[in-house]
């Protein structure tokens, strides 16, 4: 697939996979979907569902290292920054030749990879991220679309990245 083809399944990925409501309980789920599956796969994984800034759900799944609670806050700041997940935006950087830097931002404080993902409510917009981290940036995106898409009782096939 070419960055256009990701990009165009990403924004789909993102109009769909919204919410009618979301509070705390539900991103409690939302985290212990992801911590299920990643247990259930031997996944060393960081987990974060952050609300309003609001840290709501932490695991750290054996396998992770300090580094990768530095890449949960990095690529969540790039969600919440942009309303978009951190895999669009750096693939979109990438695609234009830039970098965080070029847009006034902190790469110690930006992450442009994929792991994190908007939580988009309809008729309100993105209320916070559910972020991943462990695994190769576009197995890191997979994982929060596949809990999202599970949690949303969306087709996970006509939604993932190939």
């Amino acid at each position: 697939m070419t960055i256009e083809d990701d990009l165009s399944r990403i924004a789909e990925q993102e109009k769909v996979l919204s919410f009618d409501a979301f509070d705390l309980t539900t991103a409690w789920q939302l985290g212990k979907l992801l911590q299920e599956l990643a247990t259930e796969r031997g996944l060393g994984i960081a987990i974060d569902v952050t609300l309003h800034s609001m840290p709501v759900f932490y695991a750290a799944l054996p396998g992770v290292t300090p580094d990768n609670v530095n890449w949960v806050r990095r690529k969540r700041n790039m969600v919440l920054r942009y309303f978009r997940s951190s895999y669009a935006s750096g693939l979109k950087l990438q695609k234009d030749g830039k970098t965080v830097e070029d847009n006034g931002l902190s790469g110690a404080d930006y992450a442009p990879h994929g792991g994190s993902f908007p939580i988009n409510v309809k008729g309100t917009g993105c209320i916070g991220a559910v972020t991943v981290s462990g695994l190769p940036q576009r197995d890191d995106h997979n994982l929060a679309v596949e809990a999202l898409a599970l949690m949303l009782a969306k087709d996970l096939d006509s939604l993932r990245l190939a």
